[in-house]
Formats: structure tokens, sequence, C-alpha cells
């Protein structure tokens, strides 16, 4: 087995984000090689307890030190580690940073090249900066609620946090563009563009754009015999042409071609649903799997895409599979001793900021 491909070895990040956005970055960077310290108020992340499952994938191979930022003395636990770090990324509300004490500006005196990335709801500037949200908001406001993901169903939400995940990767781009660079940068990255810029891709800025322009009536999930889903994914002509071979009441006049197929689709559509339910999902090609049972599948088993419990980056480099699951997600502080001796604090030290509550 060939070694992983770490790219970002030797990197040290700071990260103070919790819930998604933040973390989903911060654990690319992990994945890759960095080493990534976490740094959690006393209570932990919110996100522990929000949710466990992804909590614990966005932050296998961190570490974790349980620090209030609110008490003054943190300041020296700060600082050192600003010093420390080629890259900060918080995820606080505009002005909560500054409050705290780990701002950009604040940290830049200790490291005069630093990437610090701030990620928000709404970004660090406009009417909109202070307004409270969350995924769904973002992804309503940005367009993304108003295009249904299915021939003849309504818009609904994705399972996936679509601006989080999404603005956590552009934020890792974004962080990585900097570096390249080689100076200090400010990174301000809004969740509500992250979302804008997805809907914009697929959709375009044309206000009447046509609102099915995305879909293909046999391009779509449907439901089978047993009720459980079936996934079928025909764009090309030939795809079509086979698929028709097993279901010959198909071949309809109507749906001879992809332009005849989309004129047609609310009858195409209604004629797949009345397909697939007559056999149960065993008896069709199951394609509509859940991630645990795709970790089983010949082709990500074949890519080493899985290790230890959890879904590896996804991206090959020169034969050799990128990133690497060397630890569990962190219990609450569990490096906090191990990362202050690193700093340079004494045990004295360490123990005086645990009678203090600093830690």
């Amino acid at each position: 087995m060939s070694e992983p491909w770490l790219p970002l070895a030797g990197i040290r990040v700071v990260d103070f984000s919790m819930f998604v956005p933040g973390p989903f970055a911060t654990a690319i960077f992990a994945d890759l090689g960095a080493d990534v310290i976490k740094v959690e108020p006393p209570r932990g992340d919110p996100g522990r307890s929000y949710v466990p499952v992804q909590f614990a994938t966005e932050n296998r191979n961190k570490r974790s030190i349980a620090l209030n930022l609110k008490d003054p003395e943190a300041g020296d636990v700060v600082a050192r580690l600003a010093e420390q770090a080629q890259v900060v990324v918080e995820g606080f509300r505009p002005g909560v940073a500054k409050r705290l004490g780990i701002d950009y500006e604040a940290l830049r005196k200790h490291n005069a090249k630093l990437v610090y990335c701030s990620i928000s709801g709404y970004g660090q500037t406009g009417p909109w900066r202070e307004r409270p949200g969350h995924d769904v908001n973002y992804v309503a406001a940005a367009g993304g609620l108003a295009f249904p993901g299915q021939w003849r169903k309504p818009p609904a939400r994705s399972s996936l946090p679509i601006a989080d995940m999404a603005g956590g990767a552009f934020a890792a781009i974004a962080v990585l563009a900097a570096l390249r660079e080689g100076k200090s940068a400010y990174l301000d990255l809004s969740l509500f563009e992250a979302a804008f810029f997805l809907c914009a891709m697929r959709h375009s800025l044309d206000r009447d754009v046509d609102a099915r322009a995305h879909l293909f009536p046999v391009n779509d999930v449907f439901e089978t015999a047993d009720g459980k889903r079936l996934t079928l994914g025909i764009l090309e002509e030939h795809f079509w042409e086979n698929f028709v071979r097993l279901v010959p009441e198909l071949a309809d006049e109507r749906f001879a071609t992809d332009a005849k197929r989309r004129a047609n689709g609310d009858a195409l559509s209604a004629a797949l649903e009345a397909v697939f339910r007559r056999k149960s999902a065993a008896e069709w090609q199951r394609l509509c799997v859940t991630p645990g049972e795709a970790a089983a599948h010949v082709q990500l088993v074949e890519r080493k895409a899985t290790e230890r419990g959890y879904a590896k980056f996804p991206v090959w480099a020169n034969g050799r599979r990128g990133g690497a699951i060397a630890r569990r997600m962190p219990e609450l502080g569990e490096h906090s001793r191990e990362i202050l001796v690193e700093l340079g604090f004494d045990d004295g030290e360490i123990a005086e900021l645990r009678r203090k509550g600093v830690l």
C-alpha cells in the first residue's frame, strides 16, 4: 500500500469555528496532513450535540484544546497559537472575534504572514452582516429553493447543508490560494454568497429562466414496488435506447428524442413512475443506497475510499490516495496539555491556567 498524499504536512491551522462550515474546511486541511488545532469553549463546540454524526466525521484528524476566550488570561495562549500557525479560521458573527481578541488585526501582530479566514452568514459588510441564519436560510435567500430537484415534485431542501459545506470548501480553496500567494491575507467568506454562487452557476442570473431547464424526466428518482427508491440517470441517447429495450412500452414516438421527452415530460415521468412500481428494488439494478451501503461497493473498495469508518478525501495524486485518517474525533480539550507544552508553557503555568478556569 502506497503512502498517502499529504501535501499540507507542516502547515498548522488554528480553528476557532463551530458547527459545520469552518470545521468542514479544516477537515480538508487535516485530511491532507495539516496539524489542525480545534479551539473550543469550555462547554465544547455546540455541534457536538446538534449533529453528533457530522461532528465526528468533520473533526477527525484534529486536536482539541478547551479554552475560555472570554477570560483575558487566554490572550497569552492565543498569541502563541497565532505565532506558530500559518492559518486561522473563525466562524463567528461579525464583531465577535474582535471582542474575543482573536480578530485578524490582533493576531497579525503576533504573525505578520498569517492567512486568516472569517466565515459568516452574510459576510463582514453590508446591511445583512449581523443577521442570524442557518443553511436553509442562506440557500433560500440565494434562490436555491426556487427550482425543483425532480420533474414532477415541488422544490425541496437537500439532506446536505449546501451553503455550509460549499462555503467550507470555498474557504479551503481561498486559504490554499492565499498560502500559494505567500503573504498575509484576510479572507471574508459569506455562506449566503457561497449558495448564490452555486445557484448562479447552475441557473444563471436570468430572471425568466425555465424552471425545468436543469431537469430531465429520465434523470430522476423513482419509487419501487417495495417502497424503496431507485435513481435513473439517462442523458445520452444510447442510454435511452438501451433502457427502452428493457421497457418496450416506452418506445413511444412522443419519447423518441430528448426534445420530445422534455416536451412530453409530464406524461413520461408518470409512465416511469408506473414502470418502477411494478418491481422491487432488488429486481431492478439497485443504485440508490445509503453512504454505509455505498462504502461496500466494489468501486469504492478498489479506490480505498474509506478508512477506519470515515470517508477519505476524494482525490488521488500521482498514484497516491489523498489524505489519511490518523485519529478519531478528539474529546473536548483532549490535547490541551499537549498543545500548551508545544507552545512553551510549563506544568506550573498550565496548572495555573486550569485553576483560573482559562482551560
